[in-house]
């Protein structure tokens, strides 16, 4: 039995959105990366114009600065970064027409992008991430691409075809944790909000297998993930009945060791069609859409959750009392060292 270290349903531990500065071009429909202390924003769409610029975060500086453009606009496609390049896959070239299976590597010391080989299927709208030094691409769109998964070897330059994705579709959010793939959400439709799923599923490198996780608390698309310490982060998306706008402010954190989900603070504002990438212990969300299938917003929306995110979060019981006063000390001590760093 394990106890959380911060007993409140509404939150995991102290922690805090803020806003960094904000983008130099308003968008939605991005792909979001770390790559060498900084945050990445690829393509995306304004209103029916398809971008090919990308924006670069310095959080030293708090400025966002141009890298060379994609050698094509794209939208809807993933990004991961592995090996000190930065890789972007697949997507729409045309407004949701003209699925690419490109794969584009972008070296920051020479500002340059390079070809390299495609996927084995174009598909946009899918999701990808990084583990153990290849990177893993699922589902997508077309229909017909929606249970695709396969993994790129960067040093080989090829792609590998793997076991189908077990529930098909697109609008998802890729992350890994503990040696393991983890495809979350999206839709098994292309309107926006229609067909949402709460599905997650893992994948193991190690045994060929996936494996049925605990469903999402909501259905949701077009949201953002990224694994923090021993979490895996799911933020925002479309397709909430709830909200007029059809966004979702749910931040939710999966714990696979516990097989459940915990609440967090929710987004300031609402958003889609986005990314996330985690950076010096805190997560970005830059840009995205307000509304469902349309708008967009040059915010560039920040969670800090409040220690380390190497942190355990997650202490043995140790029964009555006891266990309850040492989670209050740990949390205490961790916004204690917060303050005197901010302080510095």
């Amino acid at each position: 039995m394990w106890l959380g270290i911060c007993s409140a349903p509404s939150a995991l531990l102290a922690s805090a959105w803020s806003t960094s500065e904000p983008l130099q071009v308003a968008r939605q429909e991005v792909a979001v990366a770390e790559l060498d202390g900084r945050v990445y924003v690829v393509g995306g769409l304004v209103g029916g114009t398809v971008l090919s610029s990308v924006e670069v975060y310095d959080p030293t500086s708090d400025s966002w600065s141009f890298a060379a453009p994609l050698p094509t606009g794209i939208h809807h496609t993933a990004a991961v970064s592995s090996g000190g390049r930065l890789y972007v896959m697949g997507g729409w070239t045309d407004f949701f027409a003209n699925a690419t299976a490109n794969l584009w590597a972008y070296d920051p010391s020479t500002d340059a992008w390079s070809a390299r080989a495609p996927l084995p299927a174009a598909r946009a709208s899918l999701a990808a991430a990084a583990l153990g030094g290849k990177i893993y691409a699922a589902g997508g769109w077309p229909l017909a691409r929606s249970a695709d998964f396969a993994v790129y070897d960067p040093t080989a330059d090829a792609w590998s075809v793997l076991p189908d994705l077990p529930t098909p579709r697109n609008h998802l959010g890729a992350a890994t944790l503990g040696g393991v793939f983890y495809a979350l959400g999206g839709r098994s439709s292309l309107g926006a909000g229609v067909g949402n799923l709460d599905a997650v599923e893992s994948f193991d490198p190690a045994t060929g297998v996936w494996t049925a996780r605990p469903a999402l608390p909501t259905a949701r698309s077009g949201l953002a993930v990224v694994t923090v310490g021993s979490f895996v982060l799911v933020l925002g998306g479309e397709g909430n009945d709830a909200n007029p706008d059809g966004t979702f402010a749910e931040v939710r954190a999966l714990e696979p060791r516990r097989g459940d989900y915990r609440t967090l603070e929710p987004l300031p504002t609402p958003v889609h069609g986005i990314g996330a990438a985690l950076l010096a212990g805190r997560v970005y969300v830059p840009g995205g859409a307000p509304v469902e299938g349309f708008g967009l917003t040059d915010l560039n929306q920040v969670y800090d959750p409040g220690l380390d995110p190497a942190f355990p979060l997650a202490i043995p019981a140790l029964g009555g009392l006891a266990s309850v006063l040492l989670g209050a000390l740990l949390l205490a001590g961790g916004v204690l060292l917060r303050s005197r760093q901010r302080r510095v």
